[in-house]
C-alpha cells in the first residue's frame, strides 16, 4: 500500500452516509410492506407466518377487488384525457408567440392547478359536480367513475401540459420548417414531425397522470359515490379498524406493475432518442 495514500475527505464521507441514510429511510417502510404481505396471520402488524393467504384473501374479496378495479380504470381513462388535452396545449405554449396575453393567462390558470392544497380543490369540486348534477340536470357527473375522471384530469393536465412544452421548447423548429418547404401540409407535418419527437414528453406526461390518478386520496375522498371507491380511499378508511395483510399484498402487486411500467418507459424513451434523431435528419438532410 503507497504511503501515500489519499485521506478520505470526512465532507464526502458524511454526505455518502446521509445518502445512504436518507434511501434507507424512504425505501425500508415499502421493504416491510413487502414482507408483511407474507404474513398469514389477520392482523398487518402481528406476524403470524410466512405464506400466500393474505394474496389469496385479497382476490377472493370483491371490496378490494373493486376499489383496484375503480383506480386503474379511472387511471387510464384520466391519464388518457389529460394526454390529449396536455399535448394540445403544450404544443400551444411552446409555439406561442412571445408576450401572448392568452398563453401567459393559460400557464397562470395552470400554476394555480398545481399549487392548490388539494384539500381546496375537494371543497370546491364537491359542491360544482353536485350542482351540475342536481340543479344542472347532467345525471352523467352523479356517476363516480365520471366524477374520478373528471376530478383527476384537471389535477394532471397542467403537469402533461408543462411536459410536453418542456419538450416542445426543446425541438429545433427548423426541423418543422424544413417539413414545410418540402411540401407537407400541416397534419401531416404534425403527424410525421412533430409527434415523433414530442412523443416522449408525451409518453412521460401519460405515465405522470396515470400516477397522479393512481395515488390521489384527499379530493378522491371528497368527490367518490358508494360502489366507485378508489384504492387509496380505501385503505384510507380501513386505517380506522386496523390494517391487514391483504392490503400489504395488493400494494406489493401495484408496486411490481409500478416497476414494470417504469421499465417499459425507459425502453421506450430510449428508442424514441433514436427514432427523433432519425426523422430530424430526414428532414434537416443530416
Amino acid at each position: 500500500m503507497s504511503a501515500t495514500r489519499r485521506r478520505t475527505d470526512p465532507v464526502n464521507l458524511a454526505l455518502a452516509v446521509l445518502g445512504v441514510l436518507v434511501f434507507v429511510f424512504l425505501f425500508l417502510p415499502i421493504l416491510v410492506i413487502v414482507v408483511y404481505s407474507f404474513n398469514s396471520g389477520r392482523l398487518l402488524g402481528a406476524w403470524d407466518s410466512f405464506g400466500f393467504d393474505a394474496y389469496t384473501r385479497a382476490w377472493e374479496n370483491p371490496v378490494i377487488g373493486n376499489a383496484v378495479r375503480t383506480s386503474l380504470v379511472s387511471g387510464v381513462l384520466a391519464s388518457l384525457v389529460a394526454t390529449v388535452l396536455g399535448t394540445v396545449g403544450g404544443v400551444a405554449l411552446a409555439r406561442a408567440r412571445s408576450g401572448a396575453r392568452w398563453a401567459g393567462l393559460l400557464t397562470a390558470l395552470l400554476a394555480v392547478t398545481l399549487i392548490t392544497p388539494e384539500v381546496i380543490d375537494g371543497i370546491a369540486i364537491l359542491p360544482w359536480l353536485v350542482t351540475l348534477g342536481t340543479d344542472g340536470g347532467l345525471s352523467v357527473v352523479n356517476n363516480g367513475m365520471v366524477r374520478l375522471v373528471i376530478v383527476h384530469t384537471s389535477l394532471a393536465l397542467a403537469v402533461v401540459t408543462f411536459i410536453v412544452r418542456a419538450r416542445m421548447r426543446g425541438m429545433d423548429e427548423q426541423i418543422e420548417e424544413a417539413a414545410a418547404d418540402l411540401y407537407a401540409n400541416p397534419w401531416n407535418r404534425f403527424r410525421q414531425v412533430t409527434m415523433p419527437l414530442a412523443w416522449p414528453g408525451i409518453f412521460a406526461g401519460a405515465l405522470m397522470a396515470f400516477t397522479l390518478s393512481l395515488d390521489n386520496t384527499i379530493v378522491a375522498s371528497f368527490i367518490q359515490v358508494p360502489g366507485y371507491t378508489p384504492w387509496p380511499v380505501y385503505v384510507f378508511g380501513s386505517l380506522k379498524v386496523g390494517l391487514r395483510p391483504e392490503i400489504a399484498a395488493v400494494s406489493t402487486v401495484m408496486l411490481l406493475l409500478t416497476l414494470a411500467a417504469l421499465a417499459v418507459v425507459w425502453a421506450v424513451l430510449r428508442r424514441s432518442g433514436d427514432d427523433n434523431a432519425a426523422v430530424a435528419s430526414t428532414f434537416t438532410g443530416g
